[in-house]
């Protein structure tokens, strides 16, 4: 009888496994993505797919720049990470590895921030596009997911046109900016605030705190700095924490709503960047 009580638990332990097996085995495969990235190629299959059809996604998000008490430095570089596999999911396209470092001159008293200077921010991304052009793509998507650094992207596409090559860009204030309108219930703010941590929040929860998330906005423009005195003589925003906004509004289903809408919002920019008529 002891056998016996030691033995039944073990069988139905080992039926349900099989049992949960083979509901997974006829449960189906998850469509096959759509795009492909360039990292996993070899040089011989590289030239294969990239030609003048081809739309290239060049992911851009910083991974050490500073996101207040409850995101990581790297939280631009998931952001981009994010989108790029969404858009490789839906979206023929090729993309190129996360670009990390870039143009963001307004958290550098924070530590950990990095920043490129303009031009240099400007000069690698024209520099890496015209490399790939040479090997026949025309058209290029650089998935940002930074605000100052549009000051760097709007220069090099200007450039990139005058060789002939198509390069478009997201301005990550404006996609989903309806969704946006409907969510948002800080007072102001654009930095580690209500809507950046509640994408956080949908995309990877596990890289928020939401025991260190602070209210932190004081109207202004400018680069923030953790100063006051500084934030009255240099025309900076002063933010303690690093916190431009209210992040404890932040909710999962806040950055679902936008999450979605931006991505849709890219998806969009993408097949409309497709269909552009090179010059």
């Amino acid at each position: 009888m002891r056998s016996r009580r030691i033995l039944l638990p073990i069988f139905l332990l080992f039926a349900s496994g099989t049992g949960s097996l083979a509901a997974q085995a006829r449960r189906p495969s998850p469509p096959a993505p759509k795009g492909i990235r360039v990292e996993d190629l070899t040089w011989v299959e590289a030239e294969r797919v990239l030609d003048t059809g081809t739309v290239v996604v060049i992911p851009l998000g910083a991974e050490a720049k500073e996101h207040g008490p409850q995101l990581r430095l790297k939280n631009d570089f998931v952001l981009a990470e994010y989108y790029a596999n969404r858009v490789l999911r839906e979206s023929k396209v090729v993309v190129y590895p996360t670009l990390n470092y870039g143009f963001y001159p307004a958290f550098v008293e924070y530590p950990g921030s990095t920043t490129l200077r303009l031009a240099t921010a400007r000069d690698m991304i024209v520099d890496i596009i015209r490399t790939i052009a040479r090997h026949g793509p025309k058209r290029f998507y650089v998935l940002n997911t930074g605000v100052s650094t549009i000051r760097a992207l709007t220069p090099a596409r200007d450039s990139l046109a005058a060789s002939g090559i198509v390069m478009t860009f997201t301005d990550i204030l404006n996609v989903g900016k309806a969704a946006e309108d409907q969510v948002r219930k800080q007072e102001g703010g654009t930095h580690a605030d209500e809507l950046e941590t509640s994408m956080m929040l949908y995309m990877h929860p596990e890289f928020v705190d939401m025991s260190k998330a602070v209210k932190d906005y004081h109207p202004g423009a400018g680069g923030l700095t953790r100063d006051s005195a500084a934030a009255a003589r240099d025309g900076k925003v002063w933010s303690h924490s690093g916190v431009f906004g209210d992040a404890t509004l932040a909710t999962r289903e806040k950055g679902r709503i936008l999450v979605e809408a931006q991505v849709k919002d890219v998806l969009a920019e993408i097949e409309r960047l497709r269909r552009t008529a090179i010059p």
